[in-house]
């Protein structure tokens, strides 16, 4: 398959720049690298911010573009549709370089981790975890301004388990499932990072996953990235702005009730996530 309706060819007619070049990557694609780091969550953690300080580096390359989206949705393309979207492997070994991509589903999507562990087992996962009561609110003011979301965010909440559910089973057991009410829906799910950590550690080797507090990300931008650089073996360097990238703006704060409640709803997912990692993200204080 040349093209992919995830390219939206419509688009890609009114530039002819983008088809040539989506035209000769799929042409080369022998001769492409795969990925040495992804990015897999959380969605609305961080992940475009810390993705575009990474491909400003002078030592790494971007890929075709920054969700590819291939190990959830577009597994179904194949995996050389997959190494179309990234660089020379010539090139990367010329300059010493690295590519990746970021695509923040896929630590939460059923089967994700699994497929990327037997394409790329020694790739290095990253992971960025917000404050789940943060996230999720953010995560519905998202899905309102695009359109998905018509509850209110308490009624939201109340719905979920009955709009997920035999979701993820469906998911898993047929890769052309529509994945949609699992990926609009999934505001407190997402935030049980105590459910989807022990996986990739379970597939990767401990010194493969990283781990990233987001507000660590947003207050102290340039240690975290010194982190992130140090984790990738890459020489430390900044980028001339530590912008923050697809920040929304909303008009309603949370309800401090409802914030409260939701405190306490994750209190015990936060505590067992930080015994499994060892470290505390001082979420519940």
């Amino acid at each position: 398959m040349l093209f992919d309706d995830n390219l939206n060819l419509g688009k890609l007619q009114k530039n002819w720049r983008l088809v040539v070049w989506w035209i000769l990557h799929r042409l080369t694609t022998p001769l492409r690298a795969m990925p040495d780091f992804l990015i897999v969550g959380t969605q609305k953690g961080g992940t475009t911010s810390l993705f575009n300080y990474l491909i400003q580096h002078p030592r790494v390359y971007a890929p075709f573009r920054k969700e590819i989206k291939f190990f959830d949705s577009n597994y179904f393309n194949g995996l050389s549709w997959y190494q179309a979207h990234f660089p020379l492997r010539r090139k990367l070994e010329r300059e010493r370089a690295l590519t990746g991509e970021a695509t923040p589903y896929y630590m939460f999507h059923p089967t994700a981790p699994e497929r990327i562990s037997q394409a790329l087992p020694e790739v290095r996962i990253i992971v960025l975890l917000r404050n789940p009561v943060d996230r999720a609110y953010s995560h519905y003011q998202h899905m309102v301004r695009a359109g998905r979301e018509t509850l209110s965010f308490e009624e939201a909440l109340e719905k979920e388990s009955e709009r997920l559910d035999g979701e993820a089973e469906k998911i898993a057991a047929d890769m052309y499932y529509p994945q949609a009410a699992h990926i609009y829906y999934s505001y407190l799910a997402r935030g049980r990072y105590i459910e989807q950590l022990p996986k990739l550690f379970s597939l990767f080797s401990p010194e493969h996953v990283l781990v990233l507090r987001s507000e660590d990300l947003y207050t102290s931008p340039r240690e975290t990235f010194f982190q992130t650089l140090d984790f990738l073996k890459l020489p430390r360097w900044e980028p001339p702005k530590y912008e923050v990238f697809k920040q929304g703006t909303y008009d309603k704060t949370l309800d401090p009730k409802l914030r409260q409640r939701l405190a306490e709803y994750f209190r015990p997912y936060n505590r067992q996530l930080y015994d499994f990692l060892g470290r505390d993200f001082e979420w519940d204080k």
